[in-house]
């Protein structure tokens, strides 16, 4: 064997080695860090964590297989939040859903400014929030849902009097720390109620240590109705439904999980078809578009959801004619 053909020889041996270990190298599973709001133990996480598996397994995505997902919960706990979103970007995931409010999404924001973040919904207007430039224009690495909490607040309070036509005061539970939040209790529903004619008894829940007392308060107020929006409420979710069926109270929730768990009615953005908007924004990002080139989108379906064994339970009934309107009845 001559000089030239040993070389050639050694040469194609060399590349091919190269080519079958490039081969068996393992391909890059891409990662998801996803933060929520919530505590694991809520009906809402879990039904969170169904959702975006179930959504993503749709476009192809499976857990364990050729996509990874990192969950973290921050119950309600705006500090805790910004710990995790911290450590999401030490994991270096390549895109950070966040189920939570505009205080949260900014959390996340001010831990990294080039890791794409999808949105989920909560929250307020993330034009307002200075969270994003436009809905069609968002800028930055930001992007995904927005839900109407302007027309979401009065609407519920309309049909929560609707449901329950005698109702005249409503105990709304609410985190302080939450801005988006606050500004539904004090500038969105006060306008709602006075057109009802309702009383709106704002009831502060930081969180779970604050129940006790509020509900002792409770007990000696007696309202006509209970009206829980998200933040510190959360994280007792289970202590407020039980609370809410032992004091004979009708309640309205911004979760249909809250109903699942015993509430007695809910409105709010269809879950499966947030979740699938969400799976859409990730598929897009991790297809190599900037998330600045995805316009935010606002949901475009909604729920009416009511348990009938919780009517029952606390002795009210429902009419029959916004029953029909339901999207769901638990009975």
């Amino acid at each position: 064997m001559n000089r030239r053909s040993a070389i050639r020889q050694l040469t194609t041996f060399f590349l091919t080695t190269a080519s079958l270990a490039h081969a068996q190298q393992p391909k890059k599973i891409p990662r998801i860090g996803y933060l929520s709001s919530s505590s694991p133990a809520t009906a809402s996480t879990i039904s969170e964590g169904i959702g975006i598996r179930l959504a993503l397994r749709e476009r192809g995505y499976i857990e364990g297989q050729n996509i990874a997902i990192e969950y973290r919960y921050a119950e309600a706990k705006v500090d805790r939040f910004a710990e995790l979103a911290a450590e999401m970007v030490r994991l270096k995931v390549d895109i950070i859903v966040v189920a939570g409010g505009t205080i949260f999404v900014r959390a996340a924001m001010n831990a990294t400014k080039t890791i794409p973040i999808v949105m989920t919904g909560a929250g307020a207007d993330p034009v307002e929030a200075g969270v994003i430039n436009s809905l069609a224009h968002p800028g930055g690495n930001v992007t995904g849902l927005t839900n109407l909490s302007r027309e979401l607040g009065g609407k519920r309070l309309d049909l929560f009097k609707e449901a329950v036509p005698k109702l005249a005061r409503v105990a709304v539970f609410y985190d302080p720390a939450i801005p988006g939040v606050v500004r539904d209790v004090k500038e969105i529903l006060p306008v709602a109620a006075r057109a009802l004619k309702l009383t709106i008894q704002p009831w502060e829940i930081r969180d779970a240590n604050g129940f006790e007392k509020v509900f002792a308060a409770l007990n000696k107020q007696r309202p006509g109705g209970l009206y829980v929006l998200g933040g510190g409420a959360a994280t007792g979710s289970k202590r407020i439904v039980d609370f809410a069926l032992k004091s004979r109270l009708p309640s309205m929730y911004n979760s249909k999980a809250w109903v699942e768990a015993g509430g007695l009615m809910s409105y709010a953005a269809d879950q499966a078809e947030s979740y699938k908007l969400v799976a859409w924004y990730v598929d897009k990002i991790l297809k190599g578009t900037k998330p600045a080139d995805l316009p935010v989108q606002r949901p475009m379906k909604f729920e009416l959801v009511f348990n009938l064994i919780t009517a029952k339970q606390i002795g009210i009934t429902i009419p029959q004619s916004i029953l029909y309107r339901a999207d769901r009845v638990i009975r």
